[in-house]
């Protein structure tokens, strides 16, 4: 189900401007960690300024013209395996899918966090940006 939804992630819809990004529904200390990352997303990324979402939800943020979409509270990535590298940068680990190129989820317990970066833009300075505002999440979770 997840690698068919994931070519659909990002649909820009015609008219309005509105970026369709499916809001995950994560629960317990995860939504709790969601909401509070919620308010430290930067407004610009990698020089992308924040829109809209469809439907809204407090567990999705987007930047650009379906550039950069981001879902706090996603399930562990499936194909995520116990002995694979994570890529850390600054203190938050990264996977990077290997079927999916353009997606990378934190690993930060409690949550996971998946970003997909369009090829317009740097994944290392996208990931290097958002990985301040999760790691303060996750340390105020210990």
């Amino acid at each position: 189900m997840r690698a068919a939804a994931v070519p659909l992630l990002l649909l820009v819809l015609a008219g309005c401007g509105a970026v369709h990004v499916e809001p995950p529904a994560p629960q317990g200390e995860a939504a709790a960690a969601c909401d509070r990352l919620a308010p430290l997303l930067p407004r610009t990324l990698d020089g992308a300024d924040r829109t809209t979402s469809t439907p809204e939800s407090p567990y999705v943020a987007v930047w650009g013209e379906a550039e950069i979409a981001l879902r706090c509270g996603v399930p562990r990535p499936p194909r995520m395996a116990p002995t694979d590298q994570v890529q850390e940068i600054n203190g938050v680990g990264w996977f990077a899918d290997p079927d999916k190129p353009a997606l990378y989820t934190a690993i930060q317990a409690p949550l996971y966090v998946e970003v997909t970066v369009a090829g317009t833009h740097t994944p290392g300075r996208v990931l290097t940006e958002l990985s301040e505002p999760i790691g303060q999440v996750s340390a105020q979770t210990r």
